[in-house]
């Protein structure tokens, strides 16, 4: 696919998904969503890919959906309508690979909450946050309603959303909303050195069935339903290659080399989280 509002690309196993409108503060549109959407299908069909990292040129992050640009000639009453935001959010946790988001400076609006399904989030010391909805007469999309509570807690959320307010990286991080905090210059270098580790120390496989297991059981009353998963998973991986490989490494004192694939090794995940 040929991008026009992002860029894609892949080096030593990470695919870079990268807002390229800096110069409308990386305005959210239409045709940014569907690209988004496409970019996080690519990386995850491609066994060569192991973590992402989603990022942004230019001095912000995203400051939102871009207002200039024009109202979208879409049917959104059509039942099948599928909105904006939900279109990166839905491939991003659907994800078999582990999302890194490296923000600077504005994270506003939807511009944050199609995070919230990352893993990672690292920001810039300058960065600043706002789930701006209802200050526009507006609603949150993307599924943060379900995300954001279950990463900073039920009253954090209320406050952030029913006011509307920005705040700063400070409150962010201590919040528990983005992972670290580094100074603009080294921020992509560190999301790169996350992505070494994730790509040299951890298995694909095993990552795959952990970041999607956590979101499906996320929301069970009791850990009934896990207990039963854990059995299916821990029988599967007394199978695997990467189970010998994890051991023997540890024990020889080496850095691992798993050789699972994601498309033809990930347990029934599918069915096993239904």
């Amino acid at each position: 696919m040929t991008y026009r509002t992002i860029e894609y690309s892949v080096d030593d196993a990470v695919a870079t998904i990268t807002l390229n409108r800096p110069q409308a503060r990386n305005g959210f549109t239409t045709e940014m969503a569907d690209e988004l959407g496409a970019a996080f299908t690519e990386a995850d069909r491609d066994d060569a890919v192991r973590a992402v990292i989603f990022a942004a040129q230019g001095r912000d992050f995203c400051v939102g959906m871009d207002l200039t640009a024009g109202g979208s000639d879409e049917d959104v009453t059509d039942p099948e309508w599928v909105e904006w935001s939900t279109r990166v959010v839905r491939p991003m946790t659907d994800l078999n690979k582990p999302v890194i988001v490296a923000m600077q400076g504005a994270a506003i609006g939807v511009g944050l909450s199609m995070t919230l399904a990352a893993d990672f989030r690292l920001a810039a010391t300058d960065s600043r946050f706002g789930f701006v909805f209802a200050r526009r007469g507006l609603f949150p999309e993307g599924g943060s309603l379900w995300f954001l509570p279950r990463i900073v807690g039920l009253a954090k959320a209320k406050e952030w959303m029913i006011t509307g307010r920005v705040f700063g990286a400070d409150e962010a991080l201590a919040a528990g909303l983005v992972t670290s905090l580094h100074d603009a210059e080294e921020l992509l270098p560190a999301a790169r050195a996350l992505a070494a580790e994730l790509t040299t120390q951890v298995a694909p496989v095993s990552v795959a069935a952990i970041r999607r297991g956590l979101v499906a059981m996320s929301g069970d009353k009791t850990p009934d339903d896990v207990f039963t998963l854990d059995a299916r998973l821990i029988s599967y991986a007394f199978a695997s290659s990467d189970l010998r490989e994890g051991i023997m490494s540890f024990l020889q004192k080496r850095p691992p080399h798993f050789t699972g694939q994601v498309a033809t090794e990930l347990p029934h995940l599918d069915d096993w989280l239904s």
